[in-house]
């Protein structure tokens, strides 16, 4: 079981309460998409459940095991983590970026099996970074950089794979190429959480929609309960229309 569980989660900073209370499900073949404004306290939130951050009170389980429980090196083997803005500041190739994704796997000895090295060729090719497999990390586009990201962190195949912002930077063709590439993984049964500023593209690929604010849930279910008119006037503070057609949901800010 994958399913991953938060309940109660409570942190403090500097006096400023991040997250309050909060309880969250994240299932098992289903990709959930977190949205909020800025500072609702999404980052903070996958930090938690990727058990990278330890909260002031409430508790994280996964299969219905506490994180503390199973360890950071058994945690490494199932679950992927990639934050937002992420950075390379070794001149490696995009290659070997990716290769890196798979460290939790390795061999105590000796370089890449020939199975690893076929799952490296597939994350290239799943974000159109052939052409680039020898470049140097650290000259990529802020763009190419981020499908690099996300291909370190989805070449394991993780069980648990949680992004933040895996969007960001992209032009509007690799956006969609890396929102399909998550509900791929969750597709095959795998539990995919993402925080996301982009709500047609939610829209397009979430099973389920987890709505923050001030560090609390406003809402949390379906995509088609929680991507309304009202919901997200609310969590945004501004005008909001929401257009059902054929191609799916169309959200429109009207400030």
């Amino acid at each position: 079981m994958s399913d991953l569980e938060l309940k109660d989660i409570a942190i403090t900073r500097d006096g400023r309460t991040i997250l309050r209370g909060l309880n969250a499900s994240f299932l098992a073949g289903q990709l959930t998409a977190v949205i909020g404004p800025n500072g609702a306290g999404k980052s903070t939130l996958l930090s938690v459940a990727a058990g990278l951050l330890t909260p002031d009170s409430g508790a994280v389980t996964l299969g219905g095991r506490p994180l503390t429980a199973i360890g950071r090196q058994g945690l490494a083997r199932r679950r992927a983590y990639l934050p937002q803005n992420p950075r390379v500041d070794w001149p490696i190739s995009v290659e070997r970026v990716i290769a890196l994704g798979l460290t939790p796997q390795l061999p105590v000895f000796g370089g890449l099996t020939l199975d690893l090295r076929e799952r490296v060729d597939q994350a290239l090719a799943e974000h159109d970074l052939l052409g680039l497999r020898d470049q140097a990390a650290d000259t990529l586009s802020g763009g190419e950089l981020s499908r690099t990201m996300l291909a370190r962190a989805t070449v394991a195949d993780p069980e648990i794979l949680i992004v933040d912002e895996p969007t960001a930077g992209l032009d509007p063709r690799h956006a969609i190429e890396a929102v399909r590439a998550l509900r791929r993984h969750a597709d095959a049964g795998k539990t995919v959480v993402m925080a996301i500023h982009e709500l047609d593209l939610a829209a397009r690929v979430a099973d389920q929609v987890l709505a923050i604010r001030m560090g609390e849930v406003l809402a949390s279910g379906p995509r088609e309960t929680v991507l309304n008119e009202e919901t997200l006037t609310q969590l945004f503070d501004t005008p909001t229309r929401v257009v059902q057609d054929r191609d799916g949901l169309t959200i429109r800010f009207q400030g």
